[in-house]
């Protein structure tokens, strides 16, 4: 079933373009696969990234859009990422990035692909555990830039996953939800009254 990938916004896609013929910026992106990369390099893929910012008393996932990421590929496969932020005047490109990510992304989307339910694909990020994992949401018509993880949707853990959470397993937020409270809830400390 194929993936019901949301549309970015124009400027999102626009700044990212822009970035990509600026020579200046390529060079000064630090990202030496995409500096290497044979031929044209264009955007592709584009997910909203969404922040878990915490869990709410009824454990409802309270999370933001943070920006627009693009896969960048060049030939059969992606090279870096592209990442845009929202500022005051709108979409900007914010930078370019490689590591483990990238080909992890683009390995769990690929895994996706053969769901056969169909599926909105996001990311999910949960900087307190340092963890990100390819969301997909069972809602393909809802607004990509809004909603929370429901407890149908399947999150799949990104390499590298956190010890304890196995990477490209795809697991039903309803599943996944109590574990990440449990390790991004903090513990009272000794003594403390709780």
């Amino acid at each position: 079933m194929p993936l019901h990938v949301p549309p970015a916004p124009a400027p999102a896609l626009r700044s990212v373009l822009t970035a990509l013929s600026s020579p200046t910026v390529v060079r000064e992106a630090r990202t030496p696969s995409l500096l290497a990369a044979q031929g044209p390099a264009t955007p592709e893929l584009p997910l909203p990234v969404h922040v878990l910012d915490r869990i709410s008393a009824d454990g409802t996932p309270v999370t933001r859009l943070a920006g627009w990421r693009f896969l960048i590929r060049c030939g059969d496969h992606a090279v870096a990422a592209a990442e845009t932020m929202l500022t005051p005047d709108g979409w900007a490109f914010s930078h370019f990035f490689e590591g483990p990510y990238v080909a992890s992304t683009e390995r769990a989307l690929r895994q996706a692909e053969t769901v056969p339910q169909p599926f909105q694909p996001r990311l999910l990020s949960v900087p307190g555990l340092y963890m990100l994992t390819l969301w997909l949401h069972g809602d393909c018509a809802a607004d990509a830039a809004t909603g929370h993880p429901a407890a149908a949707d399947i999150l799949v853990p990104l390499a590298p996953a956190p010890p304890g959470i196995a990477a490209h397993l795809p697991v039903r937020v309803a599943e996944l939800l109590p574990v990440l409270t449990h390790r991004v809830t903090p513990s009272p400390l000794l003594g403390s009254p709780a």
